[in-house]
Parts: C-alpha cells; structure tokens; sequence
C-alpha cells in the first residue's frame, strides 16, 4: 500500500504542475494579445511618418541629416533584445546562438579589428552576453535601463541615449537584433539596422502614390525632413521592442503548452500505473480470502 501512496502523491504533484502550466499558459496568451494590439496601434503612427517621408523624397531635393550620414565603421553597437524571465523555452538560446553569427558576420563586413559593444535589453541576455565580454576581451558590454518592462518614456530615452552616441562617434552603426512576431507559433530572427538611417531603405518604402499628391513644405522640405527622420527611429525601435515582447510571450505560450501536454501524458501513464496496482492489489486479497475458505 506504501507504493500505492507514492503514486497517488505523484499524482496529485503531477496534476498540481499541469494545472500552473496551464494558468502560465492563459497569462502569456493575454500579455502576448495585448502585445500584439500595441503593434496594431503602433501601425497608423508609422504609417503617418511614413507617408510624410515619401511626399519628401519624391521631390528633386537633396536631403542632409547626421543620422542618414555613411562614415567608415570603427565600432558596431549591437542592440540585441532577450528577456527578462525565464519559462519561454529556447527565446534567449536562439537569440544568443545568432548573436554570434552576426558577430562574426560584423568583423567579416568590416574587419577582424571593428570594434563591437553588445547593449543587451533583458535580464537573462545581460547574464549570456557576460560570457562573452569582460576582461582581456575584444568585445565590450554597455549597460543600460531598458527592460522588457520599460514604458515608452524610458524606450524614447533609450533611442535619444543611442542617437547621442552615434552623433558622437562613439559608435558608427547601430544595429538591432530581435525575434520579429509572425505567429503564435511562428517568430523569425531579424537584424536590422538603426543608425545611421538607411536613405536606401526610405526610398524603397515611398509610397508611389505620393508623386501624384504634391505638396507644400514650410519652412523647407530639408527642415521637415530632419524633424520627422528621429520621429521615424524611436517608431522603428518601438515597434522592434513590441515585436520583440509578443515573441517572447508567444515563445512562453508554447513553453507552458509543451509542459502542459507532457504533464497530462504523465499523469496519464501514472494514473493507469496506479489503477493496476490497485486492481492488483484487489485480486491479492480475493484469492487470500478464497484461499482461506478453501482450507476450512
């Protein structure tokens, strides 16, 4: 019988565990759908400074702006997004695992002697990225405040801190790297550049409506220009760190769903364990007592 209390004491341990994943489960799922509506609020914001930079190329006008501005590399900052807690399966592995593909592919691009600075955003990347970098190492470490829990005032600080040093030559490209949200299921490793802006890629993206709309620029389309040009980087890094935030709550959705289902399979096995035993223990004492009418 003492057999017996140890399944059932598994079993109740077992089913205790599915019943917290579960609940773990239902939690990511409402953070990762709040995640993922900001991303939709986000959008028209975007969409707006977008349209406004199209009306602007579209003109024969030459643009000028420090943070459009191409300057040989000397050091690469890599602005690599993780989390803050643990329970989301292989999200910080695989970011972790790419950084160091983007690492090599840096100091292939620009040299073995490029300078690089990880800025990692998450408890758990900060704690990887150690590994990496520290004494008697080529690759250096910046610490900042931002977290996965940030608010915007502390993500637009961030921005204006990475702005800062990119004016400042401190570093001559800013590069992000983060899971960019597809599905629940589905989330893709991106690395996309921050700074300098990349004229190329604003001129890919007008909107070939806008030539057949002229407009007007007041004081000139120059000035305007360089006022929206950092309105378009603290979206770009907004929608980057939401992304980011809904794939780690979707990576955590499938974490607990995985743990879920492993955990009733085992509760399965253990409770059909159990109900053996105890019909074996049933048919133990029946043939004691059919054993015992017999010698009478």
């Amino acid at each position: 019988m003492s057999t017996l209390r140890e399944l059932k004491t598994r079993i109740g341990s077992v089913a205790s565990t599915q019943k917290t994943t579960s609940a773990m489960k239902m939690i990511s799922s409402s953070k990762m759908r709040k995640a993922t509506g900001q991303l939709q609020r986000l959008s028209p914001y975007r969409h707006m400074v977008q349209h406004v930079i199209s009306h602007l190329l579209v003109t024969d006008q030459q643009f000028d702006s420090p943070l459009i501005a191409e300057r040989e590399v000397g050091r690469v900052a890599l602005v690599v997004f993780g989390s803050d807690d643990g329970l989301c399966g292989g999200f910080n592995v695989n970011i972790f695992k790419q950084l160091l593909v983007s690492i090599n592919e840096v100091r292939k691009q620009y040299g073995q002697q490029v300078g690089i600075t990880i800025v990692p955003v998450g408890k758990k990347m900060t704690k990887a990225v150690q590994k990496i970098t520290g004494k008697g190492k080529d690759i250096q470490m910046e610490r900042v405040a931002l977290n996965t829990r940030s608010d915007s005032e502390e993500l637009y600080a961030f921005t204006d801190l990475m702005k800062t040093r990119f004016l400042e030559h401190a570093f001559d490209r800013v590069e992000m790297l983060y899971m960019h949200f597809i599905s629940t299921g589905k989330q893709v490793f991106t690395r996309e550049q921050l700074l300098p802006v990349s004229y190329q890629g604003l001129a890919d993206n007008v909107d070939p409506r806008a030539a057949n709309s002229p407009c007007l620029f007041e004081p000139d389309a120059n000035t305007i220009f360089n006022t929206v040009l950092p309105l378009h980087i603290k979206s770009m890094l907004q929608d980057v760190f939401i992304q980011s935030a809904a794939s780690e709550q979707s990576a955590r959705v499938m974490a607990m769903q995985a743990a879920s289902d492993n955990a009733k399979e085992l509760l399965d096995e253990l409770q059909l364990e159990y109900n053996k035993l105890r019909q074996q223990g049933i048919t133990t004492e029946l043939l004691d007592i059919l054993g015992g009418q017999v010698e009478r």
